[in-house]
C-alpha cells in the first residue's frame, strides 16, 4: 500500500504476474485477471507505426494478391483482416486511411494565376477571364515575335553588312608612324584659359524670334537660297590664318570645325581624316578638298544600318549631303532679312566685291596651351539677337529626319508632348554630330545655339522639306547634359599637338581607322592630296530622276532641285 497525498486516500496497484521462463507476461491461461482476451496492441495515432506490435510469425500466403501493391514492409503491422478486433469496420476504415499534407500547393513561377485558380466563378466572370487570358497571350506572343524577328533582322544586317570605307585612300607608300585607341584619350585632361579674339571678321544678321512658335502643326516650308554662298575654307587657304602666322601669333593653327573632330573623336564611328603639315616650329591642321568634314553625318552611331549604296535616297553619303543642303539653308531661313546687319572690322575674307554671302562671323581666337605654345583657331557664329540692348552671338543648326522607322519616333506626333524623348533618340542615333556643333559653339563662346527639327515633306522625296520645330539651348548646359567634358576635350588636342610637335617637317594624316576606334598617323609625300579630284555635278539632261510614285510634289521640279542641291554642296 502506498500513502497519497494530503487527501490521506490510497492507491491499489493490484497484481503484478511474474514470468520466470522467459521473457513477457506468463500464460493467460494461469491467470485470474479480468482482462479482455485476444486484443491487440492499438497505436493512438493512424500515422504512427513504431508502436505497433509485429506478428513475424504470421503468414500471408493467402493475401499475396491482395496486398501485391502494397509496401512488404507493412505487412507485420497489417491487423486489417485479424478477427482479433472487435469492430468489423476497423479493418476498412484502417484500409481507407491515407495521410495528408497540410502545407499549401507552392505557387507556380510562370503563367497567369487564374489557371491555378481551383474557385468555382460564375459563367459570366469565368468568359471574362478567358477572353483577358487571350489578350495577354496574344500580347505576349505578339512582342516575342517582335523581339525574335528585330533579334534576327539586326543579326542578319550585322552579317550582311560590308565593312566601312577609310575617307582616304592609303597608299603604299606612307609610312605609319603611330596608332593611338580611343581609350587612351577618355583618361586625358586638360585646362585652358579663357581665349582671346584676335580678329572679327563677316556680319551677322538677326534672329527671327518667330521660329521659336513653330509647331508640327504650323510647320514652315524650308526655302531655298541659291544665291547666297557659303565657304568652307581650310587653315592654310585662310588669308587671315596666314597673316597671323606670318605675325607669328601662335605656333598652332586650325578651325573650328577641324578642332571639334578631334575633340569628339571618341564618339565617332565612320572615317575621317585631318592633314598635319610641319612648317617649321609651326603646325597646321587642313582638311582635303571634298573631305567628309564638308558634309554631316547622319544615323552614324544608330544600332540600324543604312542602305550600302551610294546612290540610293537613305545611305550615308546621300544623307550627309542632304544634311548639309539642310543646314545650311536652314541657318538661313530663320533671319530677319530686312537688310540690317551686325559689321565687324573686317569683311568676310573669302567673299568677292559685290558677292551676295550667307550670315556669318569668323571669331580668330587664341588660346594658351603652353608657356611657349598658342593655337589659333578660326570659330564661326551664324546669328546675332539682342536681349535687353545686350547683343548675343547664335549658332544655327538643323537636325534632320528622314525616314521615322529608322529612329522609331515620329516627328509629328512626338515633338509636341515629348520632345525629351525625340531629343533622346537624336542623341543616341547622332551623338558625334551633336556633340561637335556643341563644340564649335563652346569653341566661339556662343550664347545660345539653335537646334531646328526638319523633316521630309514625305519619306521619299528628298528634296522637299518642312521646318517641325527650333529649339535653344545654352551650351555649356548642353554640354553637360550630353557628358561632353571641356577638359577632356582639351587633354585630346593638347596631345594631338604634343605628338605632332615631336615629328620632323613634312606633311602627315591622321585618318580614323573605318572598322577599329582608333586613329592613324601616317607620312605622307610633300606633294600629296595637291591633286584630289572633286566630283562636278551632271548636266541636267543626265540627272537620274528620283522616285515619285509616293511623292507626286517632287516629280516637276525633281532634276532641277538636284542640280541645285549638289551646287550648294560643291561650293565647299
Amino acid at each position: 500500500m502506498v500513502g497519497g497525498g494530503g487527501g490521506g486516500g490510497e492507491f491499489e496497484v493490484g497484481e503484478v504476474p511474474f514470468n520466470p521462463d522467459g521473457w513477457g507476461p506468463p500464460d493467460s491461461s494461469n491467470l485470474n485477471l479480468n482482462l479482455p482476451v485476444n486484443v491487440p496492441f492499438a497505436p493512438f495515432s493512424r500515422s504512427d507505426k513504431l508502436g505497433r506490435i509485429a506478428d513475424w510469425t504470421r503468414t500471408n500466403y493467402n493475401n499475396q494478391n491482395q496486398n501485391r501493391n502494397k509496401n512488404p514492409s507493412d505487412s507485420v503491422f497489417d491487423f486489417s483482416n485479424d478477427d482479433s478486433f472487435p469492430s468489423s469496420g476497423a479493418a476498412d476504415d484502417d484500409s481507407s486511411f491515407r495521410l495528408v499534407d497540410g502545407k499549401p500547393p507552392p505557387k507556380p513561377k510562370f503563367g497567369p494565376k487564374w489557371r491555378f485558380q481551383q474557385q468555382r466563378q460564375l459563367p459570366q466572370r469565368r468568359d471574362e477571364e478567358v477572353e483577358a487570358k487571350k489578350r495577354e497571350a496574344e500580347k505576349e506572343r505578339a512582342r516575342r515575335d517582335r523581339h525574335y524577328n528585330n533579334n534576327r533582322s539586326n543579326a542578319n544586317n550585322m552579317m550582311r553588312r560590308e565593312p566601312l570605307k577609310s575617307s582616304v585612300d592609303i597608299q603604299p607608300e606612307w609610312n605609319m608612324l603611330d596608332q593611338i585607341p580611343f581609350s587612351t584619350f577618355s583618361k586625358l585632361s586638360f585646362s585652358v584659359p579663357e581665349p582671346e579674339d584676335l580678329l572679327l571678321c563677316g556680319g551677322l544678321e538677326f534672329y527671327d524670334r518667330s521660329f521659336d512658335r513653330i509647331t508640327p502643326k504650323n510647320e514652315r516650308r524650308l526655302e531655298r537660297f541659291k544665291n547666297r554662298n557659303f565657304f568652307k575654307v581650310t587653315t592654310t587657304d585662310d588669308p587671315v590664318i596666314r597673316r597671323l602666322a606670318s605675325e607669328d601669333k601662335a605656333t598652332v593653327f586650325a578651325t573650328d570645325t577641324i578642332l571639334a573632330t578631334l575633340m569628339c573623336a571618341p564618339r565617332s564611328v565612320y572615317s575621317w581624316d585631318i592633314v598635319v603639315q610641319r612648317v617649321g616650329n609651326k603646325l597646321f591642321f587642313d582638311k582635303r578638298d571634298g573631305s567628309q568634314l564638308d558634309l554631316l553625318s547622319v544615323h552614324e552611331t544608330s544600332q540600324e544600318p543604312l542602305p550600302e549604296a551610294k546612290d540610293d535616297i537613305n545611305s550615308s553619303y546621300s544623307l550627309g549631303v542632304e544634311a548639309a543642303y539642310i543646314n545650311q539653308n536652314f541657318s538661313q531661313q530663320v533671319l530677319i532679312r530686312d537688310g540690317k546687319k551686325v559689321a565687324f572690322e573686317e569683311p568676310n575674307p573669302f567673299a568677292s566685291e559685290g558677292e551676295e554671302v550667307a550670315s556669318v562671323a569668323y571669331r580668330y581666337r587664341r588660346w594658351k596651351l603652353d608657356n611657349d605654345m598658342y593655337l589659333v583657331a578660326r570659330c564661326e557664329v551664324q546669328s546675332v539677337v539682342e536681349i535687353n540692348n545686350q547683343r548675343s552671338f547664335l549658332t544655327l543648326n538643323a537636325l534632320n529626319e528622314f525616314d521615322s522607322k529608322y529612329s522609331g519616333v515620329d516627328w509629328r506626333q512626338k515633338l509636341e508632348t515629348q520632345r525629351g524623348a525625340v531629343l533622346a533618340t537624336e542623341l543616341k542615333n547622332n551623338a558625334n554630330k551633336m556633340a561637335k556643333w556643341t563644340a564649335q559653339a563652346l569653341l566661339a563662346s556662343a550664347d545660345m545655339m539653335k537646334l531646328g527639327y526638319v523633316s521630309r515633306v514625305h519619306p521619299r522625296d528628298h528634296f522637299n522639306h518642312v521646318i517641325l520645330a527650333v529649339v535653344g539651348y545654352k551650351p555649356r548646359e548642353f554640354a553637360s547634359q550630353i557628358n561632353l567634358n571641356t577638359s577632356n576635350m582639351w587633354g585630346i588636342v593638347k596631345s594631338i599637338v604634343d605628338l605632332c610637335m615631336k615629328l620632323n617637317e613634312g606633311k602627315y594624316v591622321l585618318v580614323k581607322d573605318p572598322a577599329k576606334p582608333q586613329v592613324r598617323i601616317y607620312e605622307v609625300p610633300a606633294d600629296a592630296f595637291e591633286n584630289d579630284y572633286v566630283e562636278e555635278p551632271l548636266p541636267e539632261d543626265e540627272q537620274v530622276q528620283p522616285p515619285t510614285e509616293d511623292a507626286e510634289s517632287a516629280e516637276p521640279n525633281a532634276a532641277t532641285n538636284d542640280v541645285e542641291e549638289k551646287e550648294v554642296v560643291a561650293q565647299a
